[in-house]
């Protein structure tokens, strides 16, 4: 009885992550739309401000914010994909798979899993094209550790998307809800400038704030310098992400079908 409910349940998380891979691959419209915010801080900062900036700590500016635009990727990629539970709900698929036997951690698995997949291909593509206008990839043992710091940063955010997403019920609401969270989320992290320029009482507030750790692990892992050191920033993306999965899954039992 216990394998043939352990069996149902690795199939719902499977269901649900083949289920948004197959809506990435054929939503092509979707991936250059959420790629071109990345190419145009690339552009932008990378490039065109980098040439200006000038780190106390050396590097160039490029190689400094490469791992800042894959978080902000990250970020805006993972917290949109609340959208889905909002699609979801109007057109019946939620009440269908909240009524199944499955457990609701499944249910919030299955999307992170499928959502962090996504966001992981999108992440790839915006470190090719940074690394075809420059960017310096650091070759060290630590770089196996850099898919996991993006799977973290995809799947603490997810969560929160989900969550988010379990509690609103209009397509307008939620864009406004989750603009007031992911641009203070990113601007008030080290995704842009170096922590140790920043006023002291934002540095208390980016020190709070997740996704700093993630670009951090991200920035070590890729380019071979950080602020804190790389087991810090796992240890904090784990806790982080395991917080927002149990937040999430708890929203899942609370959220109004329709």
């Amino acid at each position: 009885m216990q394998k043939g409910i352990d069996k149902m349940e690795i199939n719902a998380v499977y269901v649900l992550w083949l289920r948004d891979i197959k809506r990435f691959i054929r939503a092509k419209s979707r991936i250059i739309g959420i790629l071109m915010m990345p190419l145009f801080f690339l552009l932008g900062l990378g490039l065109g401000l980098g040439s200006l900036i000038h780190l106390s700590t050396g590097g160039s500016y490029l190689d400094f914010i490469v791992p800042g635009i894959i978080g902000m990727s990250l970020l805006f990629t993972a917290v949109s994909s609340g959208t889905a539970v909002l699609w979801d709900r109007q057109f019946g698929f939620l009440k269908e798979i909240l009524v199944t036997p499955n457990s609701r951690i499944s249910i919030v698995i299955g999307r992170i899993l499928g959502g962090a997949s996504t966001a992981l291909i999108q992440s790839v593509i915006v470190i090719l094209i940074s690394i075809l206008i420059g960017f310096n990839i650091h070759m060290s043992p630590a770089l196996i550790l850099a898919p996991v710091f993006m799977a973290l940063i995809a799947a603490t955010f997810i969560g929160l998307g989900l969550t988010l997403g379990s509690f609103i019920s209009d397509f307008q609401g939620f864009q406004l809800v989750t603009s007031f969270f992911t641009m203070p989320l990113f601007f008030l992290s080290n995704g842009i400038f170096p922590i140790s320029v920043l006023p002291q009482f934002v540095k208390y507030i980016t020190y709070a704030n997740p996704l700093t750790y993630g670009i951090d692990g991200l920035r070590i892992t890729l380019s071979g310098s950080g602020t804190f050191s790389i087991w810090t920033d796992l240890a904090a993306m784990l806790i982080s992400t395991a917080i927002m999965i149990a937040l999430s899954a708890y929203a899942f039992k609370k959220t109004d079908v329709g």
